[in-house]
């Protein structure tokens, strides 16, 4: 299946709570003050927030007034490039992550348990080598051997050499082993997979800090990415969760997993339009393949409906 076939597929518990309203809201009628009423509901419930759906709101009448627009179906034209518009305005939306000199890119994996952190690094594992790039995995997540286990699993299937410590070591430690592994074999991507952890508990988050202090002071001029790895069922759980990471580290990106099983599209929206920081990959499946750069176009066909009147099935 093509890949916007897929995304549009994977989008279809979006699609159903949000473009399914926004077809019949923009498809005929009248803009009066109950259209903006709706619109309002079908945006917040596709998680796009409410200072958002204010602003998208406010922007859209502005618009409309301006270029003199009475009906919906003008008007959906003007949401959809609106939306397009705010997610390109994001420095880097959508674009993989570069793999340049002066080797190795470190690439830093963070998010809460369950998120998919491990698996997304053997997927960018995976692409990487088969672009001819050498990739080692530094196993920091040490709390949970399984977690070592699942890298290993990868490793094997991509040919990546696995940097890990026995169980309980010092997370830091275990970055900083394979960041000199890294160096001294010419690698060039090191991607760090660290321990699930609850945003809200502290002593966890100090720890995260102590390994990108780590990394930062031993890595030269190699490029580091900080990549928040949420789960897309989160909606805007998953937007407190940016907030709190972004704030104890650099976040450099995000990729959003799991985006087959979600309903609520609109958290992309929510992280470009607080937090500015773009979204890299979304993933949709388990397979190595099933982690693609995020593509703004492809994205906001899928979710608006892709005839070109806002009619999406």
């Amino acid at each position: 299946m093509a890949f916007f076939e897929r995304l549009k597929q994977g989008l279809k518990g979006v699609r159903e709570r949000w473009s399914g309203g926004l077809s019949l809201l923009f498809s005929g009628g009248v803009v009066d003050e109950a259209f903006w009423e709706n619109l309002e509901e079908i945006l917040i419930s596709g998680d796009v927030g409410v200072d958002l759906t204010l602003s998208l709101i406010d922007s859209l009448k502005r618009d409309a007034e301006e270029k003199r627009i009475r009906t919906p179906e003008e008007l959906f034209r003007l949401f959809e490039e609106m939306i397009s518009s705010r997610l390109l305005a994001v420095p880097f939306m959508g674009e993989p992550l570069p793999v340049t000199p002066p080797s190795p890119s470190v690439i830093l994996l963070v998010g809460v348990n369950g998120s998919g952190k491990t698996t997304t690094a053997g997927k960018l594992a995976s692409r990487w080598t088969k672009e001819g790039k050498k990739v080692i995995f530094a196993a920091a997540d040490t709390f949970r051997a399984a977690a070592t286990e699942q890298l290993k699993v990868w490793g094997d299937r991509s040919g990546v050499r696995v940097i890990a410590q026995q169980h309980g070591s010092d997370a830091a430690a275990v970055a900083f082993d394979a960041l000199q592994a890294a160096k001294a074999s010419g690698a060039d991507v090191l991607i760090v997979d660290t321990a699930g952890r609850l945003h809200s508990k502290h002593n966890l988050m100090e720890e995260l800090g102590k390994i990108h202090r780590v990394l930062e002071k031993e890595k030269g001029d190699s490029r580091m990415e900080v990549l928040l790895v949420l789960d897309s069922v989160m909606g805007q759980n998953g937007l407190a969760q940016a907030e709190t990471f972004n704030k104890m580290l650099p976040l450099t990106g995000v990729v959003l997993t799991k985006y087959d099983n979600t309903a609520k599209g609109g958290i992309i929206l929510a992280i470009a339009h607080s937090l500015k920081i773009p979204v890299r990959y979304v993933g949709l499946g388990e397979g190595e393949d099933d982690l693609r750069a995020f593509d703004v176009p492809e994205f906001v066909k899928a979710l608006l409906g892709d005839d070109g009147h806002g009619q999406g099935n």
